[in-house]
This record gives C-alpha cells, sequence and structure tokens, in this order.
C-alpha cells in the first residue's frame, strides 16, 4: 500500500490512519488515504553452471533456460512490472537490478545467450541469500535451475517467507534414462571427473534412473517446505503450455 492524499474524516475511517498533524493544523480530523501498489517486480535466478550446457536431441539445457527467460522478461515488460535477474554458478556471475522496459528484457536475454560463467560448479543456496539480501521488497522469483546441488532448504525457506518463489527445473531425458549402449564414459561437466559406466546392465540403468527420480523427491520436498512452488521442464517440452495450465491453475486455487 502507498500513500495517496489526506481527506476530511468521515464515520467509519480507521481512526489509526488520522492525521494528527494535518488535523491539528486545520482544526478538524482528516484521514490518510492509501492505494494499492499493483506494480511488481519480477526477478529471474538463472543457474549458467557446465551442468547447464548438458544436452541431446532438443538442445541444451542452458537454451531452454534462454527461452523461459525471454518469455518471462517480456511478460513482465507487457505487464509494465519491473524485470531483474541474478546469474549464478558456484558465485554470482552478474546481477541485473530490476527496471522496467524492453531495452531491459532485451539486456537480460543478451547476457543469458553470451555470457561465459567465470566458474563450472552450483550453489543455489549462495544464489537464493544473495537474491533475499539485494531484493528488500517481495517480489514473484522465477529460480531456472537443474537443481544438481543441495542444502539450500534454509535460504529457500527463508526467501519463501517475503517472496513468491517459483522453481523450474530444466532436465534433459538422459538426465533421467540412460540409452542401452553397452560400455561409455561419463564425466561431470562441473567437476571434469570421469566414470565408465556399462549402459547395456538393465541394474545399471535402473539405478541411474531411481537416482534421477531421488533428487526429483528431494527438489519437490524442499519446495514444498518452503511454501513454494516447483515446475519440472524436459529439454523438447511445450513449455508455453505447462506455464499457461500452472498459472491457471493459480489463479483458480488463489495466488499467493
Amino acid at each position: 500500500m502507498s500513500f495517496k492524499e489526506v481527506r476530511e474524516y468521515a464515520p467509519g475511517d480507521d481512526v489509526r490512519f488520522i492525521d494528527w498533524n494535518v488535523s491539528a493544523r486545520i482544526g478538524h480530523p482528516y484521514s490518510k488515504i492509501f492505494e494499492e501498489e499493483r506494480e511488481l517486480t519480477v526477478m529471474m535466478l538463472i543457474d549458467i553452471s557446465s551442468s547447464e550446457l548438458f544436452g541431446t536431441s532438443y538442445g541444451r539445457k542452458r537454451d531452454l533456460a534462454a527461452e523461459l527467460a525471454a518469455v518471462l522478461a517480456f511478460s513482465a515488460v507487457a505487464n509494465a512490472d519491473k524485470v531483474g535477474a541474478i546469474f549464478f554458478s558456484d558465485k554470482i556471475e552478474l546481477y541485473v537490478p530490476p527496471k522496467k522496459g524492453r531495452q531491459q528484457a532485451l539486456f537480460i536475454v543478451r547476457e543469458m545467450l553470451g555470457l561465459t560463467p567465470g566458474s563450472k560448479g552450483t550453489n543455489i543456496g549462495a544464489a537464493i541469500r544473495f537474491f533475499s539480501n539485494a531484493t528488500k521488497q517481495g517480489c514473484i522469483a522465477f529460480l531456472l535451475s537443474d537443481f544438481l546441488d543441495k542444502n539450500y532448504e534454509d535460504a529457500l525457506r527463508v526467501a519463501g517467507k517475503k517472496h513468491d518463489v517459483i522453481g523450474i527445473r530444466l532436465y534433459d531425458r538422459m538426465d533421467k534414462e540412460l540409452p542401452n549402449a553397452g560400455l561409455i564414459q561419463l564425466m561431470d561437466a562441473e567437476t571434469d571427473a570421469t566414470q565408465w559406466v556399462d549402459s547395456g546392465n538393465a541394474y545399471v540403468r535402473r539405478k541411474y534412473e531411481e537416482a534421477f527420480f531421488q533428487r526429483t523427491a528431494y527438489c519437490a520436498e524442499v519446495f514444498k517446505k518452503a511454501n513454494s512452488d516447483l515446475l519440472h521442464l524436459k529439454t523438447g517440452d511445450d513449455y508455453i503450455n505447462v506455464l499457461r495450465r500452472f498459472f491457471k491453475s493459480r489463479v483458480k486455487g488463489g495466488i499467493k
């Protein structure tokens, strides 16, 4: 709520909003009038760690994140809202303070496409804490990541008390399932560690898939405890329809 004006007190006005200074000066009681602030601030926390460069037949996870960032940024512009971004790996790579306007959205998209991170790892907790410290006013925050990290529960819970946080978990089909391709070498994009895996073994493929669903369950539980929403998007998905259904469901269920 923001202050609009003062007017002469009328029966039914909240006495807590009487402006005593004006009332004493004029000799009659006057009330402060407030109006609801409709302008929103949209912040995007975008993971640009090395694991986001992974992708198979439908492009990389970072490509999907770039498209989502563009859609969200220009949607904010269309609503005359402010939009900002935090690009992070295991450190804050770039902070773009929220502003209005098409040029702001274009700048964020250009940085999303061209920014080279100085580090390979992921630290979601540090990114959320930076966001909480940098953003004093409540806002809508989209956290775009593959969430190949842990120990961000406390940071998310604190942010969720003040902001409307929406996680968008990005994954590739091969994050979930290994192809039946015999002996293959896997490399961790963030640590460069390598491991030989017999993908022709059904047990190995099943354990790989189980690990994916364990991460899924962990993310879901963390967001649930923080009273925040979490979406799952696979590269190649029709993300526009997924977002549309999500926001329609929030309207029906009542926006936070």
